[in-house]
């Protein structure tokens, strides 16, 4: 559990994260190299496309940010966690749950996203 936890933390640190090589770095130590990302709005393949596609998030969405709702839960290769995103001032403005698998390495090889609820 406090691995799930841990792992679910350390990814939306990443998509929070407003300073490019900062983001980067948190990308390149969460992903594998051939990590893919999957939600119903884009998708992206490796450091680059997974880095490329937070960048664009954070375009669309300025100043809002990510919190884990509850704790994550896993079990062998397989992590599950849902998220709110809020806008600034605090008002959530959308909602999901991800479901991941990770490497041999630790790190995170797939994510596929669901929207739970988007205002």
């Amino acid at each position: 559990m406090d691995r799930a936890d841990s792992l679910a933390r350390q990814y939306l640190a990443a998509w929070n994260e407003r300073k490019a090589s900062e983001r980067r770095a948190l990308v390149a130590r969460l992903f594998t190299l051939d990590a893919s990302y999957l939600d119903p709005l884009m998708a992206g393949a490796g450091h680059d496309g997974i880095d490329a596609l937070i960048g664009a998030a954070q375009q669309h969405f300025p100043g809002h940010r990510f919190e884990l709702a509850g704790r994550a839960d896993g079990h062998h290769d397989v992590l599950r966690f849902s998220w709110t995103l809020h806008a600034p001032g605090g008002a959530a403005v959308a909602r999901g749950t991800d479901v991941a698998t990770i490497g041999t390495d630790g790190r995170l090889a797939s994510v596929t996203g669901f929207l739970d609820h988007a205002a």
